[in-house]
């Protein structure tokens, strides 16, 4: 490991993967410099330097349209709020005009009946039908299931993402424990069956229908298509890699299924009406404990993925009972081959999965022409009939790449299905210094990827994606997380959290700022506003940070109403709001540099003009995630995931969370508000 990787302090939050990035490919750091200049990237002079780097440009939907309608495109979507300043405050804080409803907190039973326990009452087969833990990215699909974006505004099913747990919320025995926001404590090296089975039935998806009521509050409807995907949900391998000799398992010697899907993020939606979780931070829930000479030999799908080679997250192959479902975490070579053992479970996750929220019978499916990383997302571009269908995915880690996916077959309404997502070119992005990208194909047989380099087929490509982008020379990026498409011109935008890569003794005049701490938004062009295309303009919309150190888009202000650090999720509505929400880490919150920024929130710009302004500031301990309105625009979801994870072994153990969210007491939940405007207005108006 070279030493920038190996000395470097990574302020990594639980869950998070190692860098594991050994790959010699430029890093995004160095080609924004190449760019800028060095002098471009001193704080003093950043605005000077990047003031015809970053752009507006006029949006394609102006073009040809009238005189006065162009102009009104020009200026982009109205943002009409007041903006609500930073805040340190255990509330969640909205505009004036407007109300927040909190929803389904984890432990709401998906019957529409009161809850009656707490997850920590609950057993695991009762946290199996109720909302699970930590809230992330969701898609409201109004209930006449023709359309993802079209249909009731009143009534609805809400698909939302389970991405990890806080175990000490959801076992009655963490009571009174001095322990943090990780695993529970493991006594002569097992775990109670029960316990593990609870926290495998609080991960993945919940599918609740939910409706406005009479008095204008929304809530849970009894339905038979709502349900749970967990961690242990029968799962079918789809595409490139069904059937493959790296997926086969004792539990599909055929290689065709799995048990589940794991530290679901954010999501997508498919043109054709299914949802799309997307498997992020995996690789830490399992463990290799195979050794060659005293040390570690795990083979590279695993080793470049980071899989831990000592305890895992949460230490579930440790379950008393030693049933199977628990012993696949251990990804050892046990047996006499693969069929015998669990050495290639892993290699089942890492993917984007599929469900179809109308159709409970159907099981869910991994799209494995996707790629295999740490998918925080996918994001689609506009559907066009008898076009490719062209999606985006970033792999949030340090050093990592985005990613984007053209089909081989043309798109049509009345015929589209997943297996669109089956067959396809998967590409890698080059991103160059004099603002131009091209993206390389992943593809057995072109350039270095050949049996020769150790690519047998696709399907090694596929399993080791994060390998073939390295030999073909992708850019190395800060940690690429949700991507969302301007629909009025078609621009792709990825937020790129923080970098901690540059230490206090690599600072100098040239570079001041000894850790990218803040994070920025990069967007691009493709050419000939194709998605399909090869090539592609880039440029920066945002650079995130203090007043004095960061820079929007259209020379618009940065100041105390929209100011932040670590940009995460991102959404654009139909009238072309970009909406933003940030996460900055447990370990930083209202510490440091990040101090000044309060509890994580979520801002509104214009991506024209760059105006930008804060609408939702959340509780303590939290990050704001998962953001979308029902058609009318008039009703906004999103969600508060782990509030109250800051809270220290100690105040733990003396029964003192820092945030009573979302219930005003007992122990703190993630949850999903509900934002009306007092006025029935659009939201952002």
């Amino acid at each position: 490991m070279p030493d920038d990787l190996r000395h470097v302090d990574y302020d990594l939050e639980a869950g998070d993967e190692v860098p594991s990035n050994t790959s010699a490919n430029p890093r995004f750091t160095d080609i924004a410099e190449a760019r800028l200049g060095r002098r471009g990237m001193l704080v003093g002079g950043l605005g000077a330097a990047i003031s015809g780097f970053i752009g507006a440009g006029r949006p394609a939907a102006a073009q040809g349209s009238s005189q006065g309608g162009a102009q009104a495109a020009s200026q982009g979507p109205v943002i009409g709020f007041k903006p609500v300043p930073i805040s340190a405050n255990d509330t969640v804080v909205v505009p004036e005009g407007y109300s927040v409803q909190v929803m389904i907190p984890q432990g709401t039973p998906l019957s529409g009946q009161p809850a009656g326990k707490t997850p920590a009452e609950m057993t695991a087969a009762e946290q199996g039908m109720a909302i699970g833990a930590h809230h992330d990215g969701m898609h409201f699909f109004p209930i006449e299931g023709r359309h993802p974006e079209q249909g009731s505004s009143t009534d609805g099913l809400l698909v939302l993402n389970h991405e990890y747990i806080e175990p000490r919320t959801m076992h009655a025995r963490a009571k009174g424990m001095s322990i943090g926001s990780g695993r529970m404590p493991v006594t002569d090296d097992r775990r109670e069956a029960e316990e593990v089975q609870k926290e495998i039935n609080a991960h993945g998806v919940s599918i609740v229908r939910v409706a406005r009521q009479a008095d204008g509050k929304w809530a849970v409807v009894a339905d038979p298509r709502s349900r749970r995907i967990t961690a242990a949900t029968p799962t079918e391998i789809a595409g490139p890699v069904r059937g493959h000799a790296l997926v086969r398992t004792k539990y599909s010697p055929d290689g065709t299924r799995v048990r589940g899907t794991l530290n679901n993020c954010a999501h997508g939606y498919t043109p054709w009406n299914t949802y799309l979780t997307c498997e992020e931070n995996w690789a830490g829930y399992f463990r290799n404990l195979d050794q060659q000479d005293q040390k570690p030999n795990l083979p590279r799908e695993q080793a470049r993925y980071g899989v831990p080679t000592g305890q895992g997250r949460y230490n579930w192959d440790q379950a008393a009972n030693g049933a199977d479902e628990f012993i696949r975490f251990n990804v050892s070579s046990t047996g006499a081959d693969a069929t015998q053992d669990y050495r290639n479970e892993v290699n089942a996750f890492g993917w984007i999965v599929e469900i179809d929220p109308f159709n409970p019978g159907a099981m869910p499916a991994k799209r494995t022409a996707l790629g295999r990383f740490a998918h925080e997302g996918i994001v689609f571009a506009p559907a066009r009939e008898g076009q490719p269908v062209v999606a985006y995915s970033g792999d949030d880690s340090r050093f990592e790449y985005i990613y984007k996916f053209v089909s081989a077959r043309p798109f049509n309404r009345a015929t589209a299905n997943g297996a669109l997502l089956d067959e396809g070119t998967l590409y890698a992005a080059k991103f160059n210094a004099d603002g131009s990208g091209e993206w390389l194909p992943l593809v057995h047989g072109q350039g270095p990827l050949t049996a020769a380099n150790g690519f047998a087929d696709q399907g090694e490509v596929l399993v080791n994606t994060r390998l073939a982008a390295d030999a073909v020379g992708a850019t190395k990026m800060d940690r690429p997380e949700w991507g969302a498409v301007d629909p009025r011109d078609g621009r792709v935008y990825f937020t790129l959290t923080n970098n901690t890569r540059r230490t206090e003794a690599q600072v100098d005049p040239a570079n001041p700022r000894a850790r990218n701490q803040f994070g920025q938004i990069i967007r691009w062009r493709e050419a000939n506003d194709d998605h399909a295309a090869t090539r592609f303009a880039w440029d920066l919309f945002l650079i995130a940070g203090p007043e004095d150190s960061s820079r929007i888009a259209g020379n618009a202000s940065v100041n105390a109403d929209n100011m932040l650090a670590c940009p995460d999720g991102l959404w654009f509505d139909a009238d072309s709001r970009l909406w933003i929400q940030t996460d900055i880490g447990e370990s930083e919150q209202l510490k440091g540099d990040l101090a000044p920024f309060g509890n994580n929130q979520m801002l509104c710009a214009n991506p024209i003009t760059g105006e930008m302004r804060r609408f939702l500031t959340g509780p303590n301990g939290q990050e704001i995630t998962g953001v979308v309105t029902t058609p009318d625009r008039r009703t906004m979801f999103v969600n508060v995931q782990h509030p109250g994870a800051t809270t220290s072994p100690a105040d733990w153990a003396a029964g003192k969370p820092n945030t009573s969210f979302p219930n005003g007491s007992g122990v703190p939940l993630s949850a999903t508000l509900v934002i009306t405007k007092n006025d029935g207005g659009i939201i952002g108006t």
